[in-house]
C-alpha cells in the first residue's frame, strides 16, 4: 500500500488552483486522492497497532483523517482548501490530548511524526517534571543511534526563557523550554509512492517509540 503519484499530482494542482470552481471541476480527482489517503492510513493504523499497544487496530480511519476544507472564519487567508492531506493516529484518532503519530502528505513537505504537539497546561507541567527528574534518560533516547539516524527532535516550538520554576542553568534547560514534544522525519515523494511505504513508516515509528513511551510515562498512562 502506498500513496499514488496521482494523489501528489492532485495536491500540486490544488496548490496552484485553490478555489471552489476548480475544485468542483476536479472533484473526481479529489475523491480518488481522498480514498487513496484513507486506504493508506487504514493500513498504517493496522501496522502501527502491531508494534504499539496504545494504538487500537480497529479505530475508525475517519476519526484520524483531517478534512481538506479550511476553516476561514478567523483567518486572513481565505483559500478554501488545504493543499495537503494528513492524519493523526492515537487512541482517539486526530483529536487527543496526548501522544500520537501524525502523517502529512504534501508535495515537497511530507513528513511523519510522533509525540505531543502543544500539550495542555497540566500535561506540559507533567512532561517538564519528568524531564527534570529523568532528563538524562530522555537525552539518551534522543541520541540513540536508531533515533538519531531515522528522525530528530523538533525544537522550533520553544520558549526563549526558562519556564517558571526552572533555572536557566538546568542541565536539560533546552528540553524544558520546549512547548511541543515531537519527533519528525521527512518523507520524499519517492518513499511515499513506493511499495515499501508502510514498512518504512513503521520502521520510523519504532525508532520514535522510546520517545513516545517517555511521554506516556510522564502523563501516567498505563
Amino acid at each position: 500500500m502506498h500513496i499514488r503519484p496521482s494523489t501528489f499530482s492532485f495536491l500540486k494542482d490544488l496548490a496552484e488552483n485553490n478555489d471552489r470552481d476548480w475544485f468542483q471541476q476536479h472533484r473526481n480527482d479529489y475523491e480518488n486522492a481522498w480514498q487513496n489517503m484513507k486506504d493508506f492510513v487504514q493500513q498504517l493504523i493496522i501496522a502501527l497497532a502491531a508494534t504499539d499497544h496504545y494504538i487500537p487496530a480497529d479505530i475508525p480511519v475517519n476519526k484520524c483523517l483531517f478534512r481538506i476544507y479550511r476553516d476561514t472564519r478567523f483567518s486572513k487567508d481565505k483559500t478554501p482548501y488545504k493543499n495537503w492531506l494528513g492524519a493523526g493516529i492515537s487512541t482517539a484518532g486526530r483529536n487527543i490530548d496526548g501522544p500520537e503519530y501524525y502523517v502529512h502528505v504534501q508535495p515537497g513537505n511530507s513528513f511523519f511524526a510522533s509525540g505531543y504537539w502543544r500539550p495542555q497546561r497540566e500535561h506540559l507541567a507533567a512532561i517538564r517534571q519528568e524531564i527534570d527528574y529523568s532528563g538524562a534518560e530522555l537525552t539518551q533516547i534522543l541520541t540513540d543511534q536508531q533515533f538519531s539516524q531515522q528522525c530528530g527532535l523538533d525544537k522550533s516550538d520553544s520558549l526563549r526563557r526558562a519556564p517558571m520554576g526552572y533555572d536557566e542553568s538546568h542541565p536539560h534547560i533546552d528540553l524544558l523550554k520546549l512547548k511541543s514534544f515531537t519527533a519528525l522525519t521527512p518523507l520524499s515523494e519517492a518513499e511515499l509512492t513506493s511499495a515499501g511505504a508502510i514498512p518504512l513508516l513503521v520502521e520510523r515509528a519504532e525508532a520514535m517509540y522510546p520517545f513516545k513511551l517517555f511521554l506516556h510515562r510522564a502523563l501516567g498512562d498505563e
